[in-house]
C-alpha cells in the first residue's frame, strides 16, 4: 500500500525524494499518526510536500490511493479543464434564483440522479456550456457546475446553492495550484519580485550606517561619531496597462485584484496605471470604462514615462486581425494615423522591459487567434496564473 503511494506521488510530478520517504516510514514507526488515517495524511503532507502549490496534487494522490474505491465516479482530466471556468461566478452572482427549479414541485430520486451521471460521463466527448442535457456550465443540467438545478451533482466550480447531493473534483487547495488563475494574495506575492534596490535616490539620509560609524568612532579615538546614509529604495517604475470590456468582461475581478495588489505594493518608485480596449492605439484611457475623451496621448507617455519603466500588459489578444493590422482597425478611438501593431512595435522599441499577461492564452500557435499568435511573436506572452506571472517577473528583472 505504501509502496503504490510513494511512486504514485512520484508520477504525479511531487518530487518526493528517498530520504523524505524513509522520514516518513520513521515517524510511522514512532506511532507519529496514533493510527489515524487523518493524522498521517497531515504528517505524509508536512514531510512530502515542499510547497502550498503542491497540496492540490497530493490532495488527488491521497485520495485515489487510501479513499478513492469508495468515494466518486473517475472524472477525466478533460471534463474538469471544460468545466473548470472562475470568470462565471460573477454570473453566477448575478443570476439570483430565478434560474432554479421549484423545488416543491420536483420529485428526485437520489440514485437514478447518480446512475445517470455514470452514463453521461461514459457518453460525453465535448464541452457543454448552457443547455439541459450534459455536464456543462450555466445550464439546467442537473450535472455540471454554476447552472440552476436543485439536486444534482456539482463537478469542479465552486458552490452556489449549495443543494447539490454529491460534488466531484472540488480541490481545497487548488488556488494554490502554480497553473491556477490568480488572487489578491498570489499577485503581492509575485509582485514583489519586482525590486531593485538603490541608494542613488534623492532623499534623506535616515539609516544608520554601521560600517561607517565604527570607522569613524575609531579613527576618532573611540568617542561615537555616528554616521547616516541614506535608505535603499526600491527604485522599479511600473507601468501597468490592461485591456477592458469586451472578452475581457469575465476578467474585471481579476482584473480588480491585480489593480488593488498593485496600489497595495507602495514599495515601487512611481506606478502608472492606463486602459485600453483590445490593442494600443493612439489613446491610453485613465479608467476601466473607457470613455472617449477621459485618455491621455500614447505618445505622451512616450515622452513622460522613460524607458526604464517596467512594463505589464494584461488582455486575452481576442481581436480581429484587421483590428490589429488595420489603420483604421480601432473602432473604439482614434488609430493616429497607425495600426495597433506599429503602436506595439513602438511601445516595444521606446521600452526595455515588456510583458504580456493573457487570462486565456492558447496554447501553441491557434490559427483561430492570429492576432494573439502574432503578439506572441512580438512580446513575452505568459499565461496570467501563478507560474506564468513568475516567469514574467523574472523576465521583467532579467539583464538580458
Amino acid at each position: 500500500m505504501f509502496t503504490k503511494f510513494f511512486y504514485s506521488l512520484r508520477e504525479s510530478g511531487l518530487k518526493v525524494t528517498l530520504s523524505e520517504w524513509l522520514t516518513l516510514q520513521d515517524a510511522l514507526n514512532r506511532g507519529m499518526c496514533n493510527s489515524s488515517l487523518t493524522e498521517f495524511y497531515y504528517l505524509a503532507r508536512m514531510i512530502l510536500v515542499k510547497s502550498e502549490t503542491e497540496y492540490d496534487k497530493f490532495d488527488m494522490v491521497f485520495e485515489a490511493n487510501f479513499k478513492g474505491a469508495v468515494m466518486e465516479p473517475e472524472v477525466g482530466k478533460n471534463m474538469l479543464k471544460w468545466l473548470d471556468k472562475p470568470e462565471m461566478n460573477e454570473l453566477l452572482a448575478e443570476t439570483e434564483k430565478q434560474w432554479l427549479n421549484k423545488e416543491e414541485d420536483m420529485q428526485i430520486d437520489k440514485d437514478d440522479v447518480e446512475e445517470t451521471f455514470k452514463q453521461r460521463l461514459k457518453d460525453q466527448d465535448s464541452e457543454h456550456n448552457g443547455g439541459s442535457y450534459w455536464i456543462g456550465t450555466m445550464g439546467k443540467t442537473s450535472f455540471g457546475n454554476t447552472g440552476g438545478n436543485i439536486g444534482g451533482v456539482r463537478v469542479g466550480g465552486n458552490t452556489g446553492y449549495q443543494s447539490a447531493f454529491s460534488v466531484i473534483g472540488a480541490k481545497k487547495y487548488r488556488d494554490f495550484r502554480d497553473d491556477r488563475v490568480m488572487d489578491n494574495r498570489q499577485f503581492m506575492q509575485a509582485l514583489r519580485k519586482l525590486r531593485q534596490f538603490s541608494t542613488k535616490l534623492d532623499v534623506p539620509k535616515t539609516e544608520l550606517d554601521i560600517n561607517g560609524t565604527i570607522d569613524k568612532t575609531c579613527n576618532n579615538g573611540g568617542c561615537l561619531q555616528i554616521v547616516m546614509e541614506k535608505p535603499r529604495k526600491n527604485a522599479v517604475k511600473l507601468l501597468l496597462l490592461m485591456d477592458s470590456g469586451g472578452t475581457m468582461i469575465p476578467y474585471s475581478s481579476l482584473l480588480n485584484e491585480l489593480f488593488q495588489s498593485v496600489n497595495k505594493s507602495n514599495h515601487y518608485k512611481d506606478v502608472k496605471v492606463y486602459y485600453f480596449h483590445n490593442c494600443i492605439y493612439s489613446k491610453l484611457y485613465n479608467t476601466p470604462e473607457c470613455e472617449n475623451g477621459d485618455w491621455i496621448d500614447t505618445e505622451w507617455m512616450f515622452r513622460n514615462l522613460d524607458s526604464d519603466y517596467k512594463v505589464i500588459i494584461v488582455g486575452d489578444a481576442a481581436m480581429a486581425p484587421e483590428e490589429l493590422y488595420s489603420e483604421n482597425g480601432n473602432y473604439r478611438g482614434p488609430n493616429g494615423g497607425l495600426s495597433g501593431w506599429e503602436w506595439l512595435n513602438l511601445l516595444k522599441h521606446h521600452y526595455k522591459k515588456v510583458v504580456w499577461l493573457n487570462p486565456k492564452m492558447a496554447v501553441g500557435r491557434a490559427p483561430w487567434r492570429e492576432a494573439e499568435t502574432a503578439i506572441k511573436e512580438l512580446l513575452p506572452m505568459y499565461r496570467l496564473t501563478v507560474d506564468g506571472l513568475n516567469q514574467a517577473m523574472v523576465k521583467l528583472m532579467s539583464n538580458k
